[in-house]
């Protein structure tokens, strides 16, 4: 139950591997789960495609606060952040979900503000693509692990199975990324917390996988996509 990871909520993951599609999916889905403050905030200066700052209309209409960058200008990534990322880390009251860019240079964004997330107050995830060539073994999904956590100064506490290709995507993808991801479960001893998939295959995925099933509805990409 989301309800039972920690108050902040930090998610990573390598290019295309749906990291921002599962942020404000978790964050949604959370908002409705949890009666207190709820805060999204988009730290991803790296990537200029499928951002969760361009669905900001959509998250104030669900009572989700969305934090990006301080500059005004959703069609242009700017490294530049707001100091308001570091409200909710400091404010007990939220509960509060960080997309953070997709690779080590996207983790220092995070790292500037690590001194104040404290280590019993957080939890990393780190998404998983199988289908992404960056993340196809367990030495390369590894490799971005301790990449994102020397940068960040925190550590994965937990991995999602989120192997797609998009509308195309069959319960054969899910099995084999789940493979991968319990492959890098055992030898970096991080749980499979959850197995991300579109919501219309859900009932044709085994009931004893590893992890929670969290179905994923495409709030990123339009319909024409």
């Amino acid at each position: 139950m989301i309800i039972n990871d920690k108050r902040i909520r930090i998610i990573i993951g390598h290019y295309g591997s749906g990291k921002s599609e599962f942020a404000i999916n978790y964050v949604t889905k959370l908002r409705k789960e949890v009666k207190g403050k709820v805060a999204l905030s988009d730290l991803d200066v790296v990537n200029v495609y499928f951002r969760t700052r361009e669905k900001k209309d959509l998250l104030k209409s669900l009572d989700i606060l969305p934090i990006d960058s301080s500059i005004d200008a959703p069609t242009l990534d700017l490294p530049a952040v707001s100091a308001q990322v570091a409200t909710p880390m400091n404010d007990e009251s939220y509960d509060y979900v960080i997309d953070v860019g997709g690779d080590n240079v996207g983790a220092r964004v995070v790292g500037r503000f690590n001194h104040l997330i404290k280590e019993n107050d957080y939890d990393m995830f780190c998404v998983v693509n199988a289908n992404r060539e960056q993340t196809q073994t367990a030495d390369k999904v590894i490799d971005h692990i301790r990449a994102i956590e020397k940068s960040s100064g925190l550590k994965v506490t937990g991995l999602i199975n989120n192997t797609h290709l998009i509308r195309s995507t069959t319960v054969e993808d899910v099995l084999r990324g789940q493979e991968l991801v319990q492959e890098v479960s055992k030898l970096c001893n991080i749980p499979v917390k959850y197995v991300a998939c579109l919501e219309n295959l859900v009932p044709e995925l085994p009931k004893d996988l590893e992890g929670e099933i969290f179905p994923i509805k495409l709030y990123m990409r339009e319909a024409w996509m």
